[in-house]
């Protein structure tokens, strides 16, 4: 599904990622950790096309991002939800309306049964019309969720996602991301926190691996 070879990744003079492979199956959990800068971020944005490697190849559903085009782009990477560190939303649309973007972006119709289902899922059929200033911190999480996962990717790459929540409300994200790992969906979390590994590990079979001296490792038994 998610393939890179031998990427590295420049900015300007500095090298943030070298010689870095990674292979993501279908239905694979993975967690990404390292230090804050160590590249956890730009290491997502390569497995979802908005950066270009400066060497070596990056594969999404077997296709090679140097050499395909535009609109096959824009179809691959509807098939890839992403859940931004930042939870990006906008203001003047309600929560429905927020979470309806992929379909509403993509000209499609929004399937209005099924939108129904995953706010009740992420637990907001209550703030379905609501704006996003008014939501808590786990409320714009599950928003964000529920966005990524609407249009059923086969990937869930997910940046930070329980980053600013309180220890319960973690474990409510981790809860819905474990489960539709287990319903054929990949997982991928980069996240610095251990306790929410751990916490995933006695639930999922989960890889963990480590950005360290610009390489991507698997992570030691520790974790």
């Amino acid at each position: 599904m998610i393939r890179l070879e031998k990427v590295a990744q420049n900015y300007g003079d500095r090298r943030l990622l070298s010689d870095v492979d990674l292979q993501m199956t279908s239905g694979a959990f993975h967690f990404l950790t390292g230090p804050s800068g160590a590249g956890k971020t730009t290491l997502l944005k390569l497995c979802y096309g908005e950066l270009q490697p400066s060497t070596g190849r990056v594969l999404l559903f077997d296709e090679d991002m140097r050499t395909i085009s535009r609109d096959r782009m824009a179809d691959t990477r509807r098939r890839i939800g992403v859940i931004h560190q930042d939870c990006r939303f906008l203001d003047h649309l309600s929560v429905a309306d927020n979470v309806a973007l992929p379909f509403t972006a993509a000209g499609l119709p929004t399937p209005k049964s099924d939108l129904r289902e995953l706010l009740a899922w992420v637990g907001l059929t209550e703030q379905a019309e609501a704006r996003p200033p008014t939501l808590s911190g786990g409320e714009r999480q599950r928003a964000a969720l529920a966005r990524a996962v609407i249009a059923s990717p086969s990937v869930v790459l997910a940046d930070e996602p329980t980053g600013n929540l309180d220890w319960d409300m973690s474990l409510r994200i981790l809860s819905l991301l474990v489960e539709l790992n287990r319903m054929g969906t990949a997982v991928m979390i980069a996240t610095h926190d251990l306790n929410l590994i751990r916490a995933a590990k006695a639930q999922v079979s989960a890889r963990v691996l480590r950005i360290a001296d610009r390489k991507l490792q698997a992570a030691g038994a520790d974790l």
